[in-house]
């Protein structure tokens, strides 16, 4: 347990300068939007009350005032998100790939060690899904902030209403993903990223023990995991079969989990029998 341990917090600490950028990337990027996007909305609104001669209760009744939603919509906030994301799925390849194409092919070192290599696989899939939760956790953390900034900035006379942080999360589909307004949803979307995490993991572990043939054999494993786990869908819409809304999420939660389960032992035996060093 103490060897793994150390691999995670060997692997967090491989990205960290680049996971820190992240965080800083979207904590100036999104304070820099809600104010910006905020002296924006106001001199928009103030400009509107001019040109048609209305008051701020006019203006309310007829434009609905503003509210954070018109902030969290903007590519000054939704940008940052999407680029942690993107960043983490290309860290799902990199996370392998810069083993074996470093300067000194670490993979090499890492695969000697005295360890299981299931270790190492975990290891590296368990700093990945550590490293998403930590972002959820900043985006929860500052999001109250970013709020209570927009309310300080907007006269209450102008303010549509105040909103908390789920109730945000809630109005924007990007955020809605993010940060899940139940724990079942929490459950779902975060157990899906760490599926398919688990198939992208297996794929590249049949690129790394067939070479050419692998990439062939990891599209094939990657395409019939896809089918697989949407097949309860395909088959309802084929109209040959009605299932209820939980029935469909019950076999996908069935599915999804012995997908979950199959990758990780399947790329698992591949690194300890077929990739060699």
């Amino acid at each position: 347990m103490m060897r793994y341990l150390k691999l995670v917090n060997f692997e967090i600490n491989r990205f960290s300068k680049i996971y820190i950028s992240l965080l800083l990337i979207t904590l100036v990027s999104q304070f820099a939007g809600v104010i910006i996007g905020t002296k924006s909305l106001l001199n928009d609104a103030s400009k509107i009350m001019s040109d048609e001669k209305l008051s701020e209760a006019a203006y309310i009744s007829k434009y609905l005032g503003i509210d954070f939603t018109d902030i969290a919509n903007t590519l000054w906030f939704i940008g940052p998100i999407a680029l942690s994301a993107v960043a983490l799925i290309f860290y799902i390849f990199l996370i392998w790939y810069r083993d074996w194409f470093g300067k000194n092919t670490f993979i090499y070192r890492l695969l000697m060690l005295p360890t299981s290599r299931l270790s190492i696989y975990l290891s590296k899939a368990s700093a990945i899904f550590l490293m998403v939760l930590g972002l959820i956790a900043f985006q929860i953390i500052i999001l109250p902030m970013e709020n209570a900034l927009f309310n300080s900035y907007v006269p209450e006379s102008l303010l549509n209403m105040e909103m908390s942080t789920f109730a945000i999360a809630k109005l924007n589909s990007v955020l809605n993903l993010v940060i899940p307004g139940t724990f079942t949803q929490f459950l779902l979307s975060y157990g899906i990223g760490l599926m398919i995490m688990s198939i992208l993991f297996t794929a590249i572990m049949f690129e790394r023990s067939f070479r050419i043939k692998g990439i062939i054999l990891g599209l094939v494993y990657v395409g019939i995991s896809a089918a697989v786990f949407l097949a309860p869908v395909f088959v309802m819409e084929s109209g040959n079969f009605y299932f209820y809304p939980n029935e469909i999420l019950g076999l996908q939660l069935a599915l999804g989990i012995i997908l979950t389960g199959l990758s990780i032992w399947l790329g698992s035996w591949l690194l300890k029998n077929r990739v060699t060093v």
